[in-house]
């Protein structure tokens, strides 16, 4: 490992790069950076910005920023407010604990936050912040909420316990030392938690005392266990107020145990909080969620997939007429789909009069805004020769020459930032709002990006990026590695992440390729759908011809392919396709054996499309096809399951990467975590210990805290080093 990484440099920026006082406060970094390179601490020192909200008077923007103590190992998140241009900027809170969720009041002189996962409230005037007052005393904890229009109540996300995952003590008290979970039925465990509670919302009143359970309201009734949100990721976002502050659209998997487990089929529905009554507003399908009301309330908006068991179905932009004056019975009418005809996915939908503005991963390879009317006519806000990937608007406003939308972007260059996007008649133009960053990245040499074509073996074009290390000099040799995309459905766009930071690796000294083989979502339905039932196939020769590309240039020399979940499945499966294309490999929480992990992931509604329960049909846009036979066993369709006799079933067991390990002969690091329930940590072991008995120069890196992500901050910093390390062992040498 090179001195100038991880030397003198490192210890200074474990010393440096955040600042605290003695109540544990922590505060933005102060990171001096030695000739411009970036390094795994200089990522950790970013501050990560979040959740803006604009105030009523449509002046001030109120947001979240996290920064990330090495030494402390933890990240606190503090309010902050600025004008809409970026000026005035001014730090709310700087609270040891943190703050979260913060909301305007109606007339914008009161802010609402979590704190200690409760509801405060403090009196804001003059970019100041008054004493707080505690407005929640819920026993289990309060992890969001969501204000009424009128600010006569709200809702709040909390917990129950979930009697179908029983713990030692639920039996007998005195065995409150015992430690075991027990259970008669799927889904007992859901990324890295056994489900011992269930994710529940409320309503309650505002301003009619502390808020507690004796005056909250279970939206679901108490007599199921139905999640509210959804696990694992979903959050307030599935319940949106109607305007008259009574009625509330939420989306609901109504599903439990084994049922749950093989489904995606998630509805939306009406609840009135004066009645108590529920109107379904959709039955069947996949996923219907993030329901936002217009506002009027004479129209609801939902993003929708069509088909139950498959999560990387076409997310669609659906809409429905309501009348909610019509006594004490919602009417819901006229349900259909805006982007019928859009080959993409929709996502972040926002109304704006009778328009509803969108963000969408497109064929350039990054992320777009777009703005559709009521007829589904849709057009591109966003210039195709903007390399940013920009996420939906959090506010719309009307400006003297047309309409500006305040909304978040990033790129390969840089973390989350606030952006305007302003629309005229002479064009469209944007402007950066925030620079939380700018004193780190202002210390960085650049890099410099390109985005090309490559033919694949079939003959279609698939988009890549390809990074370059600062001061490139094609006369030069450097090493490269091939980023393997997990999934298998996403998209290699112009994305920021701390986990596998493509700019850091470009900062290192290495040429970074990012090929959008078959399955990313950017490039059409049929594009992605290839990817199903076909894991070693063609999108395992897409990256074949990436590498064989990059590693043809005279400017590069060894080459390394890293991934993690489906990247690490890559991993694995071409360290035995790729006959020494590859000089080393980096697997993250990576499937090893598909018959394994059939038996031991959570989610079973994706192993048993994907595996081989899909249905097939030939795509066209806008439609789909019929629903295959498949085979139903214990009342359950597993077409995809190991002991299916579906054709497509047979084939991808037949060629898990386990198959082929007697053709394994180049460098593997193997990391894995142990509390992911997603891709047990048992297959990076299995994996490991397959390369040490093929004799393959081997390294097996577990983390007993951790998920299918890495998040503590001294065990983040330990993958890096873990990482490089590895790269510069057997690219460098």
């Amino acid at each position: 490992m090179k001195k100038s990484v991880y030397g003198i440099l490192a210890a200074l920026m474990v010393m440096s790069c955040t600042q605290t006082n003695e109540s544990g406060y922590i505060g933005p970094s102060d990171v001096t950076i030695a000739d411009g390179v970036m390094t795994p601490e200089v990522l950790l020192a970013f501050g990560r910005l979040s959740d803006p909200q604009i105030s009523p008077d449509g002046t001030k923007i109120l947001y979240g920023v996290s920064y990330t103590s090495i030494e402390q190992n933890s990240s606190c998140r503090n309010l902050f407010v600025c004008n809409t241009d970026g000026s005035g900027n001014t730090q709310l809170t700087s609270f040891p604990e943190g703050a979260s969720n913060a909301r305007w009041s109606a007339d914008g002189k009161k802010i609402y936050f979590l704190k200690d996962a409760q509801i405060w409230q403090a009196p804001y005037r003059d970019g100041r912040l008054g004493k707080a007052e505690k407005l929640s005393d819920v026993a289990s904890g309060i992890s969001e909420f969501k204000l009424a229009p009128d600010e006569s109540a709200l809702i709040y996300v909390s917990s129950i316990k979930n009697p179908a995952v029983s713990v030692p003590s639920d039996s007998d008290p005195a065995l409150d030392k015992a430690s075991a979970y027990s259970t008669e039925n799927l889904m007992y465990r859901h990324w890295d938690h056994w489900v011992t509670s269930i994710p529940r919302s409320y309503v309650a009143p505002l301003g009619k005392g502390v808020i507690d359970a004796s005056n909250s309201v279970d939206i679901l009734g108490g007599d199921n266990l139905y999640e509210l949100p959804t696990e694992p990721f979903s959050g307030i976002e599935q319940l949106d107020w109607a305007p008259d502050s009574r009625h509330i659209a939420y989306s609901c998997r109504k599903k439990t145990g084994k049922e749950y487990a093989f489904s995606t089929n998630t509805d939306i529905y009406i609840f009135d909080t004066l009645t108590g009554s529920t109107v379904a507003v959709t039955s069947g399908g996949g996923y219907d969620t993030e329901p936002v009301w217009n506002a009027s309330g004479t129209r609801l908006a939902w993003i929708s997939m069509d088909r139950d068991g498959y999560e990387a179905d076409r997310q669609q932009l659906k809409v429905c007429d309501t009348d909610l004056n019509s006594g004490d019975t919602v009417s819901v009418s006229n349900i259909r789909s805006l982007s019928a005809d859009f080959d993409n996915d929709v996502a972040g939908i926002v109304w704006h009069g009778d328009e509803l503005f969108f963000n969408s991963l497109v064929r350039e390879g990054v992320q777009g805004l777009f703005c559709c009317d009521l007829n589904g006519d849709i057009r591109r806000i966003t210039d195709q020769t903007w390399q940013f990937d920009f996420f939906s608007p959090f506010a719309v406003q009307e400006s003297p020459e047309g309409v500006r939308l305040l909304c978040s972007y990033y790129s390969h260059r840089f973390p989350l930032e606030l952006v305007s996007v302003d629309i005229t008649a002479r064009g469209t133009s944007f402007t950066q709002i925030t620079h939380e960053n700018e004193h780190i990245l202002s210390q960085l040499k650049d890099i410099t990006e390109e985005s090309i074509h490559l033919t694949t073996v079939d003959g279609k074009q698939m988009q890549c990026w390809v990074m370059y290390p600062p001061e490139f000099d094609e006369n030069k040799v450097y090493p490269a590695i091939e980023i393997l995309l997990g999934g298998p459905q996403g998209t290699n766009s112009q994305d920021w992440s701390y986990r596998w930071c493509y700019r850091l690796m470009a900062q290192q000294g290495y040429i970074v390729i990012l090929p959008n083989r078959r399955g990313t979502t950017a490039f059409g339905q049929e594009w992605k759908e290839q990817i199903s039932g076909d894991y070693s196939g063609l999108n395992m020769q897409d990256y074949l011809t990436a590498g064989r590309y990059i590693k043809s240039k005279p400017y590069v020399g060894k080459l390394a392919a890293v991934g993690a979940s489906y990247g690490g499945y890559s991993v694995y499966m071409l360290e035995g396709l790729h006959d020494g294309l590859y000089d080393c490999f980096i697997a993250h929480a990576g499937i090893f054996d598909e018959k394994q992990l059939w038996f031991t992931t959570e989610e079973m509604w994706f192993a048993n499309w994907d595996n081989g329960g899909l249905r097939e049909y030939a795509y066209k846009p806008g439609q789909t096809g019929p629903a295959g036979d498949g085979i139903t066993f214990g009342g359950m369709q597993q077409a995809g399951a190991p002991y299916s006799d579906t054709p497509a079933a047979k084939r991808h067991y037949a060629n898990s990467p386990s198959s082929m390990v007697t053709k394994w002969r180049t460098p593997i690091l193997c990391i894995h975590g142990m509390m992911d329930y997603r891709i047990p940590y048992e297959q990076g072991m299995a994996a490991f210990n397959a390369a040490q008995m093929m004799g393959v120069p081997s390294k097996l890196v577990i983390f007993p805290e951790e998920n299918h992500w890495i998040l503590q901050p001294q065990n983040s910093l330990y993958w890096h080093r873990e990482v490089y390390d590895w790269l510069e062992k057997w690219t460098r040498q």
